[in-house]
């Protein structure tokens, strides 16, 4: 069964071992960050501090630290099965008879029962604000050179202007003061584009923005879903049920009923306001810039609730296995474009973005670069600033085969290409920001075609019989490694 809501997740976290409650005063000023970053980086548990410095409500972090405890989340033993849900959704093809459609009809109700519906009463408005202080939320500073404090776990919710089609993202916002925040988002991100929709008709946005809720809502605000899809639905299909909403009372949105808090609000069409510099995934400090202004209007919240907060910064931070979920989630999406990717493995040590592993049955000249450019051309994936192609018997989750392949099997000046286009707002070793140059570098056996006259030589493999043979005498050698590297 699915999580109700944040609180539900952390009795089961608590139930399997993998809650630790910390009743010392510890402050939301860097100190939560630094016993975070060493418990995530230990592949610690999730954490809840009960006794926030300055605060009343307690914060829980560290709620995705592990891939195991992302699967969790998402209600599996591994992210894999997500991915073969997906594989099956997205070979469901409609049924050519009548017997077809009686036998789809499971399936069809299934995928029905992912869609959201309306309650009139909900946890997250048990208690309603209208003096609404956002300084009361103990939100995080997560680093000393931050411009200030920052939800960090926010789930942002707007609506296109024109269609009405809603947007679900996770954009952190800065505390201004008690009325106002930073809305960070970046042009190529959905909810930028409601905003300058919002601005050429010179009108308010309204916004929405849920703190907790089922870990399925948190995951599927960060899921690289195409503009139309919505992210609420997602999450139905992630929880194997629909997603409960819940109208806010000063806007015309809704939120998840089971959210912890929902700040409700507006976003000005004109105004902006300096927002950073935040330690950010990268490892660095993104620098200040002009970004919108949220106004908070009315804050709803449960009558006990409990603030979600998480770091980010230099690899690995509990980010690395929100984005390994979705690596492994959307594979079967893009092998659905593209038949010939094996698999795919944007290393955490790569910023996701930075680096994509691929493996292909290459099948004609050319074919990697064929992979790359698709690639570059598909949602999100058009940031990876390096994307490296291997052949299909390649592991790409195993780093060290893959630098071995890599060393071995290209000719610099013949296997990599460059290319320009967009790239993250974040990278700042682009010339201008958002626009920079991408490498591709095809590390696949080269065929005649592709210039390579010689033989490709073989790898060096021991037979299958020794194997066999000496793992029947392994027992008697008396040797402390198992069964050695092999």
């Amino acid at each position: 069964m699915p999580f109700a809501g944040l609180q539900e997740y952390l009795r089961a976290l608590d139930e399997a071992g993998e809650l630790r409650t910390i009743t010392a005063e510890v402050d939301p000023v860097l100190e939560m960050t630094e016993i975070a970053d060493r418990v995530v980086r230990a592949g610690g548990p999730a954490l809840v501090f009960t006794r926030p410095r300055g605060f009343q409500f307690p914060v829980a972090m560290n709620l995705f630290g592990t891939r195991e405890r992302t699967a969790f989340a998402l209600g599996v033993r591994d992210l894999e099965e997500i991915g073969e849900r997906m594989r099956e959704v997205l070979h469901t093809t409609p049924p050519p008879s009548l017997l077809d459609k009686l036998r789809a009809l499971p399936r069809l109700s299934e995928m029905a029962s992912w869609a959201p519906h309306r309650v009139r009463n909900a946890p997250c408005q048990e208690v309603v604000e209208e003096d609404a202080n956002l300084l009361d939320l103990p939100a995080l500073k997560c680093w000393p050179r931050d411009g200030g404090r920052f939800l960090t776990l926010p789930v942002v919710i707007t609506r296109h202007p024109d269609t009405g089609q809603r947007n679900v993202g996770m954009y952190r916002m800065q505390l201004y003061d008690r009325k106002t925040a930073g809305m960070h988002w970046h042009p190529h991100k959905v909810g930028a584009e409601h905003w300058r929709r919002y601005r050429a008709r010179r009108e308010r946005m309204p916004v929405a923005v849920a703190l907790g809720g089922d870990p399925a809502v948190i995951y599927a605000a960060t899921a690289p879903l195409p503009e139309e899809f919505d992210e609420i639905l997602f999450a139905g299909f992630l929880r194997r049920e629909g997603v409960e909403m819940v109208r806010c009372k000063t806007v015309d949105l809704e939120a998840p009923a089971h959210a912890e808090f929902v700040l409700e609000g507006y976003v000005d069409p004109d105004e902006m306001r300096e927002e950073g510099p935040f330690g950010d995934h990268t490892g660095y400090y993104s620098p200040r810039d002009e970004y919108p202004v949220f106004h908070c209007t009315c804050i709803t919240r449960r009558a006990s609730p409990v603030y979600p907060a998480t770091i980010v910064g230099r690899p690995p931070k509990e980010d690395c296995f929100l984005a390994k979920a979705t690596e492994r989630i959307f594979l079967p999406l893009i092998q659905l474009q593209l038949p010939e990717v094996v698999d795919l493995n944007l290393p955490v040590e790569g910023i996701f973005h930075n680096l994509a592993l691929v493996s292909i049955r290459k099948r004609y000249p050319g074919h990697a670069h064929k992979v790359m450019h698709a690639l570059w051309g598909m949602g999100q994936l058009m940031f990876s600033k390096i994307i490296v192609v291997v052949d299909e018997e390649v592991d790409v989750q195993d780093l060290s085969e893959v630098i071995w392949r890599v060393g071995c099997n290209i000719d610099p000046e013949r296997d990599v290409c460059f290319i320009r286009g967009p790239v993250d707002t974040l990278d700042h070793a682009a010339p201008v920001p958002g626009f920079g140059s991408k490498m591709g570098i095809d590390a696949t056996r080269k065929l005649p075609e592709e210039g390579f006259e010689r033989t490709w030589p073989e790898t060096i493999e021991m037979t299958p019989e020794v194997k066999a043979r000496v793992d029947a005498l392994w027992p008697e050698l008396g040797l402390d490694t198992g069964k050695g590297s092999r």
